[in-house]
């Protein structure tokens, strides 16, 4: 995200227009049933100059007679006016082929379902504060940074709004939090039925700290990465439009997301999501509608995504995009594995034990139980258990069974595909991740020497200075684009494996709709989520 801010003050306003497509045939995906499906449509602008409620009035000429469901809901969920002439409506298969006879319509998508792709970073990549290129471009301020995601948490302390000016007066939006200020200036909801930009997820609060959050001092987690934490433009201004939940985000939402963005004044425009595939840039409506926002001079940042290292499984892969890639940077949250055999190998584990045993514990390692299982009920009480991780979803409930077992601790080695990418977890206990090779070795250890294999963890806390670095992350999306192999992607890699940033300090209970403290109360103000997108 760092190269857009600065980007972005630098004002840069390309010369760029948008040419509907020609083709009027709706695109493939119908079912052919009389069920209603949402439909994103395009089509030709109104015949004269009109405002909103002049392009609404143009929109309905369109839609059915009856501008209500059989279910009671509306036909008409967005109307779109400046990533294009269009609106999302929900039609059945016969009403969208009556739709596309009417003159002015140029095509239509099914409404897809997208999903959300994840302190010492600013000093990795070289910025000071007080001096250098962070203090010369003001740490971003007067620059808008607007963010697609699942909404935010403004009570953290990374929104904050000291040292923070008012926004531009070519600012336009409205916030819709009880927490608005210099720092979060706009927040909106486009979720139907849910008009709180309240962040569920966690992942838009995630993102919006590492942009722009501002700085918080003796930020860490449960001691490890301590420091001062900020996002890469700490003077920016935040502006969230929450187009996500916990189960996805709506194509429909995120391009209405897209369009109040552009009117509000945005600089800058963060989408950390996409699709499990690339799409046909002329069949993509967020690419449509990126490119008119780029038209407009605003920055258009979007993850390459998490299918990595299979090549050629980059999204957000448009030319006009500036799509990101994820790295490591130089830290590690240091715990080492001893082995008998006189072997230290270096791992991670961000629950750091504190005054920990130097007392050697017997190894368990077996192929039937790779994964973590222990289906043989083999005897684990005070051993090391040594096993692989299965990704991308951590197993929590495995290695909570393990431990709980009466496990000594529990050695997780990466799989081939990871291999020196450890995308941490916090496991809560005993867990020591390792990379591939390291696996190797240990698992080596624990067959040749079997009964007599032993070891010991030894926590060093947070190590800067890490070599090599950066790397880029085996879960990053890798180039070059599926749909136009001469377009190489992702254009720049970034800060994104393993990255401390703000986090939901209170649970929402829906039934309520009042926030409540975490049934385990977290002591920091920060929370790692490695899946997440480069920031």
């Amino acid at each position: 995200l760092l190269p857009l801010l600065f980007l972005a003050t630098l004002s840069p306003t390309p010369s760029l227009c948008y040419i509907s497509p020609a083709a009027t045939r709706v695109q493939q995906g119908s079912t052919g049933t009389s069920d209603y499906r949402t439909y994103i449509v395009l089509v030709d602008p109104p015949p004269s100059s009109a405002g909103e409620v002049g392009h609404r009035r143009w929109y309905e000429t369109f839609l059915p007679s009856s501008h209500i469901g059989e279910s009671g809901e509306p036909r008409l969920l967005h109307t779109y006016t400046e990533v294009f002439s269009g609106f999302t409506a929900r039609l059945t298969d016969a009403e969208l082929d009556e739709m596309a006879k009417k003159p002015g319509f140029v095509r239509a998508f099914p409404d897809r379902m997208l999903q959300l792709m994840t302190t010492h970073t600013p000093e990795f990549l070289g910025l000071r504060s007080g001096t250098g290129f962070w203090s010369d471009t003001r740490y971003g301020k007067g620059v808008i940074v607007g963010l697609l995601d699942s909404g935010i948490y403004a009570a953290h302390p990374s929104f904050d709004d000291h040292g923070i000016p008012p926004p531009p007066t070519k600012w336009k939006g409205s916030c819709r939090e009880v927490r608005c200020n210099n720092k979060l200036i706009g927040a909106k909801s486009f979720i139907a039925g849910d008009d709180r930009p309240f962040d569920f997820a966690g992942h838009g609060t995630h993102t919006s700290s590492t942009a722009a959050g501002n700085f918080v001092t003796n930020a860490s987690y449960h001691g490890v990465g301590m420091g001062t934490a900020s996002g890469i433009a700490p003077g920016a201004h935040i502006a969230m439009y929450k187009v996500c939940t916990g189960i996805g985000c709506e194509e429909s939402a995120i391009v209405a997301g897209l369009d109040a963005a552009i009117k509000d004044g945005v600089d800058v425009l963060s989408l950390s999501l996409g699709g499990p595939t690339s799409v046909s840039f002329d069949k993509d409506p967020i690419a449509i509608g990126a490119f008119s926002a780029i038209s407009k001079g605003i920055i258009v940042v979007c993850a390459a995504g998490n299918h990595g290292p299979t090549p050629r499984s980059v999204i957000n892969d448009a030319p006009w995009l500036l799509t990101v890639a994820a790295g490591s940077v130089d830290r590690r949250f240091d715990a080492g594995v001893h082995l008998g055999n006189g072997l230290r190998l270096n791992g991670e584990a961000l629950t750091q034990v504190k005054m920990p045993t130097s007392k050697s514990y017997p190894l368990l390692y077996s192929e039937e139980n790779r994964f973590c299982g222990n289906e043989d009920h083999v005897p684990i009480t005070g051993k090391i258990v040594v096993c692989q991780a299965m990704t991308p979803m951590p197993q929590y409930s495995t290695i909570r069974s393990i431990m709980d077992a009466g496990a000594a601790g529990v050695v997780l080695f990466n799989d081939e595909a990871d291999g020196y990418s450890i995308l941490l977890q916090d496991y809560y206990s005993r867990v020591v991740q390792v990379a591939t090779a390291d696996g190797i070795a240990i698992t080596g250890y624990a067959k040749s020497a079997a009964s007599k294999a032993v070891a010991t963890f030894t926590y060093n806390n947070t190590m800067i200075g890490v070599h090599p670095n950066p790397i880029v992350a085996s879960f990053s999306s890798r180039g070059p684009s599926p749909i136009s192999p001469g377009v190489l992607k992702p254009d720049i890699l970034a800060p994104g494996l393993n990255i401390l940033a703000a986090w939901l300090l209170v649970y929402w209970n829906a039934k309520s709709r009042q926030a409540r403290p975490p049934d385990r109360a977290l002591s920091t103000s920060y929370q790692a989520h490695p899946w997440r997108r480069p920031t």
